[in-house]
């Protein structure tokens, strides 16, 4: 962590079609080596798929996903007198969006069908439904910070 002073917020733009900053922000998660075009492709992809499987609005179901997933509690450690606890604390808005949207991106990867835009679909619709490896991930988030409400009172 610099003491000099504190590194600048990023700007991120919506994206093209949709005009959602959380989408334009997932958008650069999914990016690989500056291909931009491409993950836009991979995402606008599932949205259009989402659209014809279920007759929603895609960005709704985004949306619910990503409320669903997004954590309310985490654990951070917390060095006291020579013993490391693990902390339970809440989350900023801004840290459970930008967790959720990680936890979305690396269940989608670990998830095991053909094209990355049927992986990134599948997800969504389990997120959206509460279920799925990235909802499972909040879970275990949220289990560790009641696990280890004894130490609730090293918070700083």
């Amino acid at each position: 962590m610099s003491r000099k002073k504190q590194a600048p917020k990023r700007i991120f733009y919506p994206d093209p079609k949709y005009k959602s900053l959380v989408l334009g922000k997932f958008i650069n998660f999914v990016m690989y080596d500056g291909k931009k075009a491409t993950s836009e492709k991979i995402i606008y992809e599932a949205l259009d798929k989402i659209k014809s499987k279920t007759n929603q609005d895609p960005i709704k179901i985004f949306n619910e996903a990503i409320n669903n997933i997004r954590p309310n509690l985490e654990v951070r450690s917390r060095r006291v007198g020579g013993a490391t606890y693990q902390v339970p604390q809440e989350v900023k808005s801004k840290r459970s969006q930008t967790l959720a949207l990680r936890w979305l991106l690396e269940a989608t990867r670990k998830r095991k069908n053909k094209t990355m835009s049927d992986k990134l679909l599948n997800e969504l619709i389990d997120a959206s439904q509460n279920k799925g490896a990235a909802i499972k991930k909040r879970e275990d988030t949220h289990k560790m910070a009641e696990s280890n409400k004894a130490f609730a009172h090293y918070r700083w």
